[in-house]
């Protein structure tokens, strides 16, 4: 018998799919206003998913991603989102089993991001995964943390990098 619930099959984003994925970042960044961040300056010439290390979606069409690249030799999580009307349904611990099953097998010792500390579905979310906040920044984290001051993050709520051991 089928079933109405959407598949949550974790899969690698298809090109055409980008701006899909980049609609559910924005609609997921909204949610920060909840919690009195944002709203948010988005960039629609960002192109960190066209040149992402790697896109995984959950679903088809997708309800959640996340990307990552090389940041200091690890793999670093730039974006994790998950459409909020597919919320709260353990969509992107998925994803992040998924990415991190994918580091071991290519050989990477760490996962890194950087995160609100404060806000539930951020650095809380990441401890549950296993994440620890790092007091001591490599030179490419560092340069991301500048760069997140630069442009007004760290205004909305202290925001730390964290790393996962694999």
């Amino acid at each position: 018998m089928p079933s109405d619930r959407p598949s949550r099959a974790i899969r690698q984003a298809r090109p055409d799919e980008f701006a899909a994925l980049r609609n559910i970042e924005f609609a997921a960044d909204r949610l920060f206003e909840s919690v009195g961040i944002g709203p948010f300056t988005n960039d629609d010439t960002d192109d960190h998913l066209a040149t992402a290390a790697l896109v995984l979606v959950v679903g088809q069409p997708a309800m959640g991603f996340v990307c990552v690249d090389l940041v200091d030799a690890h793999l670093h999580i730039w974006q994790l989102s998950v459409h909020p009307d597919h919320a709260r349904q353990g969509l992107g611990r998925l994803l992040m089993e998924a990415v991190s099953a994918w580091a071991v097998a290519q050989g990477f010792d760490a996962i890194t991001l950087t995160t609100y500390r404060d806000v539930p579905w951020n650095a809380p979310f990441y401890e549950s995964l296993g994440f620890t906040i790092m007091s001591d920044l490599t030179p490419e984290l560092s340069a991301i943390r500048d760069h997140e001051r630069a442009i007004g993050d760290d205004d909305f709520g202290a925001r730390v990098a964290m790393r996962l051991a694999l």
